[in-house]
């Protein structure tokens, strides 16, 4: 099993259909359940765990989520509001390293990984296919379709619970 990939690459079809967007809705929806079900009765010593050689812990994970899925609802809210704005890239391994990621209660991220997701979705539910191809600007990765980014943030959420699962499973917690 590859570590870093353990559900694969993101997979985005060159034709995104209102059956794909629903079902990556779905799966921002369902993803803050299937992230706390992977977290349920960790200790400190586990949820201080890194879930690969040289990666993070399970709490940065965590952390990571929250930092990441508010950033890019952001993006998202900017795209729909400007035209093809630049965004500001995050450092994800300088936010990792801050306290608040490595020493922050879990539960602060569970909560607001939650809220974000049901308010993007909602956010996404609302939108019409011309919206879902609006565009931000990344500045190394260029012009991004909002329908693309639903797709691989719908993928990054179960990404990362896999790495904690994966975790698990290897460790027979």
């Amino acid at each position: 099993m590859d570590l870093s990939y353990p559900i694969g690459r993101p997979q985005i079809p060159e034709v995104i259909d209102d059956a794909v967007i629903q079902s990556w809705i779905h799966d921002v929806l369902a993803s803050p359940d299937a992230l706390k079900a992977a977290v349920a009765g960790l200790t400190t010593d586990q949820l201080d765990t890194p879930y690969r050689p040289d990666g993070w812990t399970v709490r940065q994970v965590v952390h990571h989520l929250a930092d990441t899925h508010m950033h890019t609802y952001t993006n998202f809210k900017h795209a729909l509001t400007e035209d093809n704005p630049v965004i500001k890239p995050i450092d994800i391994n300088a936010f990792a390293a801050l306290p608040d990621s490595t020493a922050g209660e879990i539960e602060m991220s569970l909560l607001m990984f939650e809220g974000i997701q049901r308010r993007w979705a909602f956010l996404m539910k609302s939108m019409s296919p011309s919206d879902l191809e609006r565009t931000f600007e990344h500045p190394r990765a260029g012009k991004r379709p909002l329908s693309a980014i639903l797709g691989v943030y719908a993928w990054h959420a179960k990404h990362h619970t896999a790495h904690i699962t994966g975790l698990r499973e290897r460790m027979g917690w």
